[in-house]
């Protein structure tokens, strides 16, 4: 190790006033326009860790999640709305979203597609030109957008890259989307591409059908399908018995219930005999799938207790349609819809690590789920949109411990949620009860909880805040959007003969929500504490940020004589 060179009282006294100067110039420089930002915005790297080159190990950041950083003004400017402006509530039409106001299609918002390449190609060749055609793609989106008008996406080359080799050796690809938000999920372009451009079959498995409402589940079915004939849709839970969707009026639907289940959580899944009936129609009799089916029925017949984790596979050589006589299956989608909790439903057992944080799947991986049935499970990507950054918060795209102002997105939610009367809160402010603000939830429900500062002992509003939009991640609040025209249509889904088909299929995993506020609320801490113990289990590398949220608890509750 070289010996440390001094570093005198002058050289520090220059270094503090470089320091200095450099802060002056990011404050000038934060003043000017949008569209000078737009070409000079800086991207943040999500989650990026230290980096010890001299350990000869792969950079751990090289497939991290990478977007446009936000300008501190712009953050300060939406923490102050969030204070002081009221709460105006929507109407349920305006829960309603297509196609059109999100990725525009047919506009520079399409999906890099990996360049003309052959194997007499050299790596340093191949690399160059992936680059300089994604620097012209990125360049290209923003020259007809400004970072503030776009909406959170993929930064990362390495990520898309991952997405290439994905779509290049698979024969059938599944898109998964969330029942919640399916639109914000489904990018036009990919579906065009796969199916004119590589002309293969795109299965549509619309995921985490308990947290919605069984009508606007075979609502958004028939919706996708009259939009894109070519698609086949899959209706999917990974653990429907961990989280059942509460029956009840509009705010009853609003609010979950969750029961801890077995050893086992996938076990027993809703869809996969559903995804192989497809499957078997796509390959026809160029592939046995009987095994696939075998192992299917006996997993519906007993539960299996094992969690043994199997060892991923990476494959290396050129595509062939089935070759081999093995299907391959690829698993594409946003972050958080549940790629990975698919994977582990399809093979009934943990197979790969799950976690709520986004980008927690960093290299694709394959796992055979029958001797001729392989997966193969990509990282979660971002695609361009032209949506609320609110609604990305919300359904789980960008990591909730990254949000540096999370009230904005509290008062996106507050106003198609009636989050007051749905948590039972308490004004903060007597004098203006009828009156709410972002930032008011936030404090009662700090108040409700028990969240205090260290010092001051004022009610935790950020902490309250980052706890309710966990709670909206995993469906504790549910806030679900609507395909075009559902509002007015709404009785006739209800009564559909789908719908009824689908309640019966969930009917034994449905739990009865009883209003208890009590136990309700009493699985909120241990909920997060579940989830730090997956993560650091799974070797997830979090921020200091996200650690478990643990509600104030009194000491000496049990000395109490109330109960």
């Amino acid at each position: 190790m070289p010996r440390k060179k001094p570093f005198s009282s002058k050289q520090k006294k220059l270094q503090l006033q470089e320091k200095r100067r450099r802060k002056r110039d990011d404050d000038n420089s934060s003043e000017d326009s949008d569209e000078e930002q737009a070409s000079t915005s800086e991207r943040l790297e999500v989650n990026k860790q230290p980096v010890n080159f001299a350990s000869g190990k792969n950079d751990p950041n090289r497939y991290r999640l990478h977007f446009f950083k936000e300008r501190k003004d712009e953050v300060e400017e939406r923490k102050l709305r969030a204070k002081t402006e009221p709460i105006i509530p929507k109407k349920q039409t305006d829960l309603e979203i297509d196609f059109e106001t999100v990725y525009r299609p047919g506009s520079v918002l399409d999906i890099p597609k990996r360049p003309p390449w052959d194997y007499s190609m050299s790596k340093q060749q191949l690399d160059s030109r992936e680059e300089k055609y994604f620097q012209k793609y990125v360049g290209g989106i923003m020259e007809e957008h400004t970072a503030k008008e776009l909406s959170y996406f993929e930064m990362n080359l390495e990520t898309w890259r991952q997405l290439w080799r994905v779509l290049e050796i698979s024969d059938v690809l599944l898109l998964i989307v969330d029942v919640r938000t399916p639109v914000l999920h489904f990018s036009p372009a990919l579906y065009n591409y796969v199916t004119k451009s590589l002309h293969k079959s795109m299965i549509l498995v619309i995921n985490k059908i308990d947290l919605a409402p069984r009508a606007l589940t075979v609502a958004w079915k028939h919706y996708l399908l009259k939009r894109f004939p070519e698609l086949k849709i899959v209706l999917f839970s990974a653990n429907p018995s961990e989280a059942a969707y509460s029956k009840g009026g509009d705010l009853q639907q609003q609010r979950r219930v969750f029961k801890r289940g077995k050893i086992n959580r996938y076990s027993q899944s809703v869809g996969p005999l559903q995804l192989l009936r497809v499957c078997q129609e796509i390959v026809g009799n160029k592939v046995d799938l009987s095994a696939w089916e075998e192992k299917i029925h006996a997993e519906l017949d007993e539960d299996e207790n094992s969690i043994d984790e199997t060892p991923p596979t990476e494959e290396k050589d050129g595509y062939e349609m089935f070759k081999g006589g093995v299907l391959t299956i690829g698993c594409v989608g946003y972050p958080n819809v549940g790629k990975s909790s698919l994977l582990n439903g399809l093979m009934g057992k943990k197979v790969v690590s799950v976690s709520k944080t986004p980008g927690h799947t960093k290299h694709f991986q394959t796992i055979f789920l029958a001797p001729t049935v392989k997966l193969c499970d990509c990282p979660g990507l971002v695609f361009p949109s032209i949506v609320d950054k609110s609604l990305q918060i919300i359904a789980g795209i960008y990591p909730i411990a990254q949000v540096r102002e999370p009230f904005s997105v509290i008062g996106y939610l507050a106003e198609r949620i009636n989050l007051p009367k749905l948590l039972k809160l308490k004004h903060p402010d007597i004098d203006d009860g009828d009156q709410w603000t972002p930032f008011d939830i936030c404090e009662a429900w700090a108040l409700k909880k028990g969240f205090f500062t260290a010092k001051a002992a004022r009610p935790d509003a950020y902490r309250a805040a980052n706890q309710l939009l966990r709670m909206a991640l995993v469906g504790r609040i549910c806030l679900c959007l609507r395909p075009q025209g559902y509002t007015a249509n709404e009785e006739f889904w209800n009564h559909h003969q789908e719908t009824k088909q689908l309640s019966e299929e969930l009917h034994k995993y449905e739990v009865t929500d009883d209003g208890d506020e009590s136990s309700d609320d009493s699985t909120d801490d241990d909920e997060f504490q579940q989830e730090k113990g997956e993560n650091s289990s799974s070797g997830s590398e979090e921020e200091a940020g996200e650690r478990p949220i643990v509600g104030g608890r009194n000491p000496f509750a049990a000395l109490s004589g109330d109960n």
